[in-house]
């Protein structure tokens, strides 16, 4: 295995050492609430303030290359409205049962894509972010990776890298299947085995099996609201919801297959009436008792998306901050392993009293 720390070939022992024996912060699509989402600028905020590790969503260019964007789908996400020379590339698709119109990855080249620059997604929670409007471009994978470890050898920790296959099983349809280029580029960057800084994820189980059965690194059964389907169920006409897979048996299933599972962060805490946490549910306890570690998605500091007791100020602002580490508190008191935040300095905050805390309770 790369020791990504100093640059030289070694035994995973290195990298176990310096992998964090504590509840991960994951920046969610690097630090959003602070640098536009999945640009290199995010995610290198998200390093600075102590992300354990960077999360690219992938999905496919034309030319079969793996870059980062939350969806195919990049007219909120870049500013390819703007661009006549691509206003032939405008279509209407069928995304997982889903009709989506707007301009797609997968019918850009790689060097087309490169000539786009990402724009803040939700302007209204996040206004001062549309100052770095139009700066940034669209980073590949490799991109990612070559920042992870650089930054791993200047700041002298390990820092992974979370991927999620975006749409997993539409790309497979569309002849660019996601697998097979992700575990191959990995390889490629040294990241083999069970103990590499990389923890894959996604929301459809087919995908995740053929991952399996391609590399031994660490896979993620994602938790969607519990009401919904794996798009892959859907499409093979199997009735089950993500309500199914977290049962004591669905958990069983999962770790067949994968070492951790991600729900909603409700799944593990839900709201009560006044939209306030209520008391945390059996999930974690199962997810243990099936051998699985859990991690939850996703920590965002501002009202709108905190219980309405943890909100601040203007609680009526899309964008006022509220307190987030009382959120995150509550989850790391539940037993989870680890989560993804958007603001992850907020997020190594609140591990950081989480285990003071517990030091000195423990005396």
């Amino acid at each position: 295995m790369h020791d990504f720390t100093t640059g030289h070939m070694n035994q995973s022992e290195e990298c176990l050492v310096r992998w964090p024996h504590r509840p991960i912060v994951a920046g969610h699509r690097g630090a959003p609430a602070f640098r536009p989402e999945h640009t290199l600028a995010s995610y290198q905020r998200a390093i600075d303030d102590g992300a354990d590790l960077i999360e690219p969503d992938l999905v496919a260019t034309k030319d079969g290359v793996l870059v980062a964007r939350h969806e195919n789908e990049i007219s909120g996400t870049t500013n390819i409205a703007y661009k006549p020379e691509f206003s032939d590339r405008f279509s209407t698709k069928i995304i997982d049962g889903v009709t989506v119109k707007g301009w797609f990855t997968e019918d850009l080249t790689l060097a087309e894509l490169k000539t786009l620059r990402a724009r803040e997604r939700i302007p209204l929670n996040r206004p001062q972010n549309t100052a770095y409007d139009d700066q940034f471009d669209i980073p590949t994978l490799q991109e990612i990776i070559d920042l992870a470890q650089h930054q791993s050898r200047l700041c002298g920790r390990v820092i992974g890298i979370y991927p999620e296959t975006k749409h997993p099983s539409y790309f497979q349809s569309v002849g660019l299947p996601l697998e097979k280029r992700l575990v191959e580029q990995l390889q490629e960057n040294g990241y083999t085995g069970a103990d590499a800084p990389v923890l894959i994820q996604s929301f459809e189980v087919a995908n995740l099996k053929a991952l399996r059965a391609m590399t031994s690194i660490r896979l993620v059964q994602l938790i969607d609201y519990l009401d919904k389907r794996p798009y892959d169920f859907t499409a093979a006409g199997d009735s089950r919801t993500y309500a199914d897979l977290i049962t004591p048996a669905g958990l069983l299933e999962i770790a067949r297959y994968a070492e951790f599972v991600a729900p909603y962060k409700e799944v593990v805490i839900a709201r009560d009436s006044r939209n306030n946490l209520a008391r945390p549910t059996a999930f974690v306890a199962n997810a243990r008792a099936a051998g699985l570690k859990v991690h939850v998605f996703t920590m965002r500091p501002e009202n709108p998306f905190l219980p309405s007791a943890l909100r601040r100020g203007d609680i009526a602002s899309p964008s006022q901050r509220g307190n987030g580490i009382a959120e995150i508190t509550a989850y790391l008191e539940a037993g989870i392993d680890g989560f993804f935040t958007d603001d992850p300095a907020l997020g190594q905050q609140a591990v950081n009293m989480f285990l003071q805390k517990q030091s000195e309770a423990s005396r």
